[in-house]
């Protein structure tokens, strides 16, 4: 390809990010910045036209000092970091054995087990919520078969707890964990492994000192891909979690349809952004370390 070619290449997919991306991110950062109003946008603008004809700058901080004031918005990040990271570790419990019986399993069965993983994103998203609503209700299939099994007197509480959250995230989000680390593993040089062995090594300790280290760039990728959208998650912990789960989704839905404050929602979106780019740089910082002599 030519220099031009190359060049009109490269544009394409910076001008996709330009548009859909970072404009917005700009326009949640300069309504951050503004004062909320009763008026239609609710929030004064940025920018006004002075009387001497010259444009005044108007910044507000006050939304990021509601956001220091008012625990419940603290209150939301800590609940909706913890969520995460409890169905993030699951996901990484679940998904790692899950990823190497894929990638130790025979070149016929491994591609029939990797679409079994995929299968579920065959199925809109918010039906396979509302599937589990079905399963968990009192009411539900799982209570009425407890009950008519006699191994409960009465309905269990399954739905409008963490429990149901968590277990939401993790069945919804467990393909983005076994797919990073079957790509790992699956390029893995499994003679290593055979070397452990040979050497007297036991198969568990081969697992945790040889297998692990190599594919923990999988681990750390589909971490990554778990908890950035599970710490933000929204329709999981509303048809979930049901009225007493706080997190940061859910406040930012009251906050723009109910309370009408957009200032404050994204004062809150810029800051749960900030705290979530840590591990994305943290995960980097790990990347060039290991790949330098």
């Amino acid at each position: 390809m030519s220099g031009r070619h190359r060049t009109l290449a490269i544009a394409a997919p910076f001008a996709w990010m330009l548009a859909f991306s970072l404009a917005p991110l700009a326009i949640v950062l300069k309504i951050s910045f503004s004062e909320a109003t009763a008026e239609r946008p609710p929030y004064a603008p940025l920018f006004e036209m002075g009387a001497d004809g010259g444009i005044a700058f108007q910044p507000s901080i006050s939304a990021y000092l509601l956001l220091l004031s008012d625990g419940l918005y603290f209150d939301a990040f800590l609940g909706s970091l913890r969520v995460a990271a409890v169905s993030t570790f699951v996901c990484l419990l679940i998904g790692l054995p899950m990823a190497y019986a894929i990638a130790r399993s025979s070149p016929q069965r491994r591609n029939l087990l990797v679409m079994l993983v995929m299968l579920p994103f065959w199925t809109s998203f918010l039906i396979r919520v509302y599937a589990w609503m079905a399963l968990l209700k009192p009411t539900g299939i799982l209570n009425n078969a407890l009950v008519w099994l006699g191994i409960v007197d009465e309905p269990l509480p399954l739905m409008n707890n963490d429990f149901a959250v968590h277990l939401g995230i993790v069945y919804s989000y467990l393909p983005f964990m076994v797919l990073p680390i079957y790509a790992a593993l699956e390029k893995m040089d499994w003679t290593l492994v055979e070397a452990a062995a040979d050497l007297g090594c036991r198969p568990s300790r081969t697992f945790f000192t040889v297998t692990m280290p190599l594919c923990w760039q999988g681990m750390a990728a589909g971490s990554l891909l778990v908890f950035i959208p599970a710490a933000g998650e929204f329709v999981i912990p509303d048809l979930l979690g049901g009225p007493d789960t706080l997190m940061v989704g859910r406040v930012l839905w009251t906050e723009f349809f109910i309370n009408r404050d957009w200032p404050a929602a994204a004062a809150l979106t810029i800051a749960m952004l900030s705290v979530l780019l840590l591990p994305i740089l943290a995960f980097q910082h790990m990347g060039v370390e290991a790949d330098r002599p």
